[in-house]
């Protein structure tokens, strides 16, 4: 599963600079997380950092993007792959 931010996000900016992936950026409104990099923090941490760090708890497992803990961990060593190359 992906994570996302929602519409109650205050743009704290304590989120961003935890992603491991640079999954989180700063959208129209307010932050915004790609699901395409989000892995939530499998790989790196035992638990997503933008939940740890969110002072308004307005971070929650996104429903339109279901992943099994397997499909982050394989999404992981894919994106890994990608900046060991670049």
């Amino acid at each position: 599963m992906s994570l996302k931010i929602l519409d109650t996000c205050v743009n704290c900016d304590v989120c961003e600079p935890v992603c491991p992936n640079k999954a989180i950026s700063l959208g129209e409104e307010f932050y915004v997380i790609d699901p395409a990099l989000c892995t939530e923090c499998i790989g790196h941490h035992d638990e997503p950092q933008c939940i740890e760090v969110c002072p308004v708890e307005c971070i929650i497992v996104d429903p339109a993007h279901v992943e099994s803990h397997e499909q982050l961990d394989l999404k992981y060593r894919h994106l890994m792959a990608k900046e060991s190359v670049a």
